[in-house]
């Protein structure tokens, strides 16, 4: 069995990082019996700055028949943000209904947090990101540009079938895990309309669960509970913009943020899925073989999960358990010296 897969390097460490995660999807290949066919897209920030697109007209139609898509990283500096944002990453989650954004938040053994005292067993959570609506719309605009009076004007848009999707999909894993408990991020004493209205449907939904612990807390304390007490979470259900905060702070505090995946997931499998780490192009280190490529690596064995090669996915990421573990070919970020290859052929040599 071959999975035809569109990888998109993308920016800066992506183009390092990408290479090491097909290096060891191949060596899991290999050893459960399945392979892969890469095609490769050029779609990135450089390409922006030739044409003047992040990707061709076509390109969702170009990627529409594959089985999963597999990004590294993108922006770089030149390009804004919003414009590599929404030229590129946007429209292929929006565009293949990939309302889920899952981003596993771990501390592994080997890693050290931040957080004194902190072991493995305090920091194992989920972020379930709702990833196609909420504080990232399109609706809005600007008036009287340039003038004394000019406004600027951004519509967050809550829907029932939003909010309900994500919070089910929350609940589902909830269930899956052991502590069968999730958290719902709010801020509906701020928010007047939007946040009351999620805090609605989770409970409506949490109806539905009646096995499911929950809790529910205000955005800027759970921040807070996220440093002082994040063996406290489990599962965490967030909005589009919380969900994005959220998911940076988590890895921030399980060591480092090249060790955080991600997925943006369309669960009915209606369209291809799209698995990217957490990390961003991080230009400042580019080109020196010196990135972290784990985030990519674990990303990989995510898209295995979602691909249904569960037992190859586990496989992955026990083999980069004993890597970070044993510490002998780790990158800066978790205190070593080796670099992105090193590590991503360490990684594979154990499948």
């Amino acid at each position: 069995m071959n999975h035809r897969i569109a990888v998109i390097p993308g920016d800066g460490i992506g183009k390092e990082v990408v290479p090491e995660g097909m290096r060891v999807l191949e060596a899991a290949g290999r050893r459960f019996g399945f392979g892969f066919d890469w095609t490769r897209f050029d779609w990135s920030c450089e390409r922006y700055a030739k044409t003047g697109s992040m990707m061709p007209e076509d390109g969702l139609d170009r990627l529409r028949t594959f089985d999963a898509i597999f990004l590294g990283a993108v922006g770089f500096p030149g390009v804004a943000d919003h414009v590599s944002l929404w030229g590129l990453l946007i429209p292929i989650r929006r565009g293949f209904r990939q309302y889920i954004n899952l981003r596993p938040v771990r501390l592994l053994a080997g890693a050290r947090s931040p957080l004194a005292g902190r072991t493995p067993a305090d920091i194992d959570m989920v972020i379930v990101r709702e990833n196609n609506e909420g504080e990232y719309s399109e609706i809005g605009g600007r008036l009287y540009r340039g003038t004394p009076e000019e406004t600027a004007v951004q519509v967050a848009m809550f829907t029932r079938k939003g909010c309900d999707g994500v919070m089910r999909y929350a609940f589902e894993l909830a269930r899956r895990r052991p502590r069968k408990h999730l958290t719902s991020a709010t801020k509906s004493n701020g928010i007047i309309h939007s946040m009351p209205y999620w805090d609605e449907r989770f409970a409506a939904i949490s109806k539905e669960y009646a096995d499911i612990r929950t809790a529910q807390y205000h955005i800027d304390i759970l921040t807070a509970h996220f440093v002082q007490h994040p063996d406290w979470f489990d599962v965490v259900v967030a909005s589009n913009l919380f969900g994005d905060i959220l998911s940076d702070l988590g890895p921030a505090i399980a060591g480092s943020i090249g060790l955080a995946p991600g997925a943006n997931i369309n669960p009915e499998k209606e369209y291809p899925s799209m698995f990217e780490p957490v990390h961003g192009s991080a230009p400042d280190i580019a080109g020196k073989g010196i990135a972290n490529p784990i985030a990519q690596i674990w990303t990989g064995a995510m898209m295995l999960d979602h691909l249904g090669h569960e037992d190859a996915g586990r496989a992955v990421v026990a083999a980069i358990e004993q890597v970070v573990k044993e510490g002998k070919t780790t990158t800066r970020d978790l205190g070593g010296s080796a670099s992105t290859n090193e590590v991503g052929q360490a990684i594979a040599a154990l499948l």
